[in-house]
């Protein structure tokens, strides 16, 4: 029973760590992302908030009942498809004029991010297979953020030498895919504790 205490409180701790440094990137980005006007930065902008609010969420509802972490985990599903939906609204006023952003802003600020996610990925990877769709949605949270940051970098490098737009729609896009995989597992995920709450019932 201590162990588990002390489990929880470990998760816990870690889960306020990655909310603050998520919400303060967010800040950055966002800001980065107004000036260059760059689609696949907005999209990550929100998806730093996104990831503060699954993490505080989390911090809340892990102490809760198995029924109730499932309702939030569906919750939280569904928030991890918003940015995605976001930046597919903003990429489809931008598509008919692709206007490419700074590249070395692009990318210097997709590092930055890079730096943050593969931080928070590290501080969530122990806790990753805990048997919860909370603990599962905020370490994928990071991970996907950590491979869409990779492709931020990457769209700042090809846009100095063909400078367009294109690569920073092509990323957004790449971003909300990622989004909706993440949505989907953690769906699943659960589904699964909901399944297991009602069998407790029985």
């Amino acid at each position: 029973m201590n162990n588990l205490n002390s489990l929880e409180q470990q998760i816990r701790r870690v889960v306020l760590i990655v909310a603050l440094a998520n919400l303060a990137y967010f800040f950055v980005e966002f800001q980065v992302a107004q000036r260059i006007g760059s689609v696949s930065l907005f999209a990550d902008s929100i998806d730093f908030l996104e990831d503060t609010t699954v993490n505080l969420l989390i911090l809340v509802a892990f102490g809760w009942s198995l029924k109730m972490r499932s309702f939030v985990g569906m919750l939280l599903a569904f928030i991890l498809l918003i940015p995605g939906i976001f930046m597919l609204w903003t990429a489809w006023e931008k598509f008919n004029l692709p206007v490419a952003p700074d590249p070395w802003m692009l990318s210097a600020t997709g590092l930055g991010a890079l730096a943050v996610n593969l931080g928070c990925a590290f501080l969530l990877a122990r806790f990753r297979d805990h048997n919860s769709s909370l603990t599962r949605a905020a370490f994928l949270s990071a991970r996907n953020d950590a491979l869409a940051n990779i492709a931020i970098i990457l769209a700042g490098l090809v846009t100095l030498y063909w400078y367009s737009g294109w690569p920073d729609l092509i990323v957004g896009i790449g971003i909300a895919i990622l989004n909706v995989d993440a949505a989907k597992s953690v769906w699943n995920v659960a589904r699964q504790e909901q399944a297991s709450a009602k069998t407790e019932l029985i």
